[in-house]
Parts: structure tokens; C-alpha cells; sequence
């Protein structure tokens, strides 16, 4: 009874220690908010873009990924992450990962080889957006469908190379979230949903509940919000999940691609340096970032013809979460035969 106790104590702790950052970051942006919006409404009316896609992948070479990352001069955010907060980051482990939050599961047997505060629901930033291709792949709504960035995905997300009126299929919209991490485009996606981008919410946070995500929370399909929140161990749920939707593990690991907008062509790279380099044998990934969660990647590589899923969250500095998963492979490369997990994922 004492044990059950305590677990509910430390449930609802968590939970407040959640609602009272969620306050503090709600408050300094309702601060930039007149700021924001006065630039604006200085844009000018969009013109109608068409975009003619160029969906050719670049020939993957090996290429060596750095394990130490030094950041010295790198200026500190200027709001703490959540789980900085917390007190979570900086704690020792093992492998000496930078990542505040981190886990390892063999994908096929469940099996927990490697767990740092999996249990603590923290924001997820843009590896929201699994969560979002699932929702739209779910729909069955058609993907060679065109749909328009309007006004009002423009005033959402300021920053973005998808001009007010471009135009493109509901299959190029996907492709670039999940690829390039366009906010732009997995708005609009949610926005072309059947009851908007309030109903195409609700059905990010039913999707959770059916797949067992009990301690996430979704709040907008980008992830800027940082609201959206999540455990470790939810996020290898969702990674299984989304790893069995065949073009969800095809646009994500999509090295780069070139649009032609407005008559002038872009490249987007895809956010993973892992998969531009060709290190790593990588299934399904996604990165993020928001100050409220720290980089973050998710991703599922196979190691040792084992298929694992990886997670780090709150990684210090750009480059830290991809070290960490070299960090990862290499360790469990040489992991010893016959090593017992830690525990099984229920």
C-alpha cells in the first residue's frame, strides 16, 4: 500500500511540476506576442505558388560522426528546458550520454537494455510529428489532394520557406514534416482535417490513448507547443507504432529533396545528420527542438541485425543527440552475449 502511495504522490508531483512550467512559458511568450504579431501584419498578401517537387533521393555515403561535442561558445537559451527544471539534467550514466532522458528497447521483444528518467513526461517538440502522420495516414483522406498554405498558417508560423499560397498535395505536405520538420506544412495538413485543427488534436490524443501512451499529452500537430508532452517509454511505444506505416518510415529517412517555388528551386535537407551521412542503419526517425524540450530525437536503427528503438530527450547542444545514438550503437555492439535486460516494456 505505502508503494502505491508513493507512486500516486510522485504521478501527481510530476503533473504539478509540468503545470507550473507550462505556466512559465505560456507567460514569457504571451510577452512576445504583441511583438510578433505586429511583424506580421506588415507580410504582404501571398501569391498563389504552385510547387513542382523533385523527389530524387541522394546516394548515402558512410561518413564519421563526431562522439565528443564541445559547445563552449554556444549562448544559453533563455528560458531553461523542462527537464533542466526538473533537476534532470547533468545526472550521470553508464555511457556518459549528454541527453537528460534516454532509453534503448529491443523492438522485437520489448526488452528495456537501457533506461535515464524514461518515466518522466517532458515536451517532445517536433517529434510530435509521427504522431501527426499517423493521424493523417489513419484519415484514408486523399494524398495526391492539393492544399494551399493560407493566412493562416502564415500567421501560426512566422518562419518558413512554404510562402502564404503555395500549393502542393496532401502527400508533398507530409513528406516535408516528416523529412524537413516544416511547421507550415504539418499545420496545414491539421488544418485540412475533418473538424479542423481542433478535431485533428483530439484525434493525436485519442490515437495516444489506444496505443497506450498514458502519461503523453498533445496539444498542436508541430510541436511548438510545449504542451505536448511525453514520456520515454511512450515515445518507444509511438516509434513502434509509426514504424509500421510504410511511408512514414520512407519520408522520414528521405536524405534531402528540391521544390521549385515560384519559379525558384529549394533544398530541404532532412533534419537527421545520421541519415544524411548513411552512419547508422536508420528505419524511422525524428528530431526536435524547442527551448522548453531541448533537442531531442527519436529514431529506430537496427544494430547487430537487432532493430532497436532509440530515444533522447534535453540532449546539450546541437550535435550531443546524435553523438549519444553513435554512443548507443557502439555500446551495444559490443555488448556481451547473453546480457540480460533491464526489464520488459509493458
Amino acid at each position: 500500500m505505502l508503494k502505491v502511495l508513493e507512486g500516486i504522490f510522485r504521478m501527481h508531483l510530476n503533473r504539478l511540476s509540468i503545470l507550473i512550467l507550462t505556466m512559465v512559458f505560456a507567460c514569457g511568450a504571451s510577452l512576445n506576442a504583441p511583438a510578433i504579431a505586429a511583424s506580421q501584419d506588415r507580410e504582404k498578401k501571398p501569391k498563389t505558388n504552385k510547387v513542382v517537387v523533385r523527389t530524387t533521393k541522394s546516394t548515402k555515403q558512410q561518413k564519421a560522426v563526431r562522439v565528443t561535442v564541445t559547445r563552449s561558445s554556444e549562448p544559453a537559451p533563455p528560458h531553461p528546458s523542462f527537464a533542466t527544471a526538473l533537476g534532470l539534467r547533468g545526472q550521470h550514466d553508464e555511457l556518459s550520454l549528454k541527453s537528460s532522458v534516454a532509453m534503448v528497447v529491443n523492438q522485437d521483444t520489448q526488452e528495456v537494455y537501457f533506461e535515464k528518467n524514461s518515466s518522466v513526461s517532458l515536451p517532445i517538440a517536433s517529434i510530435t510529428k509521427l504522431m501527426t502522420a499517423m493521424v493523417v495516414l489513419d484519415s484514408k483522406l486523399p494524398l495526391d489532394e492539393t492544399i494551399v498554405i493560407n493566412a493562416d498558417d502564415v500567421r501560426s508560423y512566422a518562419k518558413s520557406r512554404l510562402a502564404g499560397g503555395t500549393v502542393m498535395t496532401r502527400e508533398e505536405a507530409l513528406l516535408l514534416a516528416l523529412m524537413s520538420s516544416e511547421n507550415r506544412a504539418a499545420y496545414t495538413l491539421a488544418r485540412n482535417y475533418p473538424g479542423g485543427v481542433s478535431g485533428f488534436v483530439d484525434a493525436m490524443n485519442r490515437k495516444a490513448r489506444e496505443l497506450g501512451m498514458d502519461h503523453s499529452h498533445f496539444a498542436d500537430p508541430t510541436g511548438l507547443m510545449s504542451e505536448n508532452v511525453a514520456s520515454a517509454e511512450d515515445l518507444a511505444r509511438m516509434l513502434s507504432a509509426a514504424y509500421q506505416y510504410k511511408m512514414i518510415r520512407e519520408f522520414s529517412t528521405w536524405p534531402d529533396l528540391t521544390m521549385v517555388i515560384a519559379n525558384r528551386p529549394q533544398k530541404f535537407l532532412n533534419t537527421n545528420r545520421l541519415v544524411r551521412s548513411g552512419d547508422m542503419n536508420i528505419g524511422l526517425q525524428k528530431t526536435g527542438f524547442i527551448n522548453a524540450a531541448g533537442k531531442c530525437l527519436v529514431m529506430q536503427a537496427r544494430v547487430n541485425n537487432t532493430p532497436l528503438l532509440l530515444v533522447f530527450l534535453d540532449s546539450v547542444g546541437t550535435q550531443s543527440r546524435f553523438a549519444d545514438a553513435v554512443r548507443v550503437r557502439d555500446w551495444y555492439e559490443r555488448m556481451p552475449s547473453g546480457t540480460q535486460p533491464v526489464r520488459r516494456l509493458m
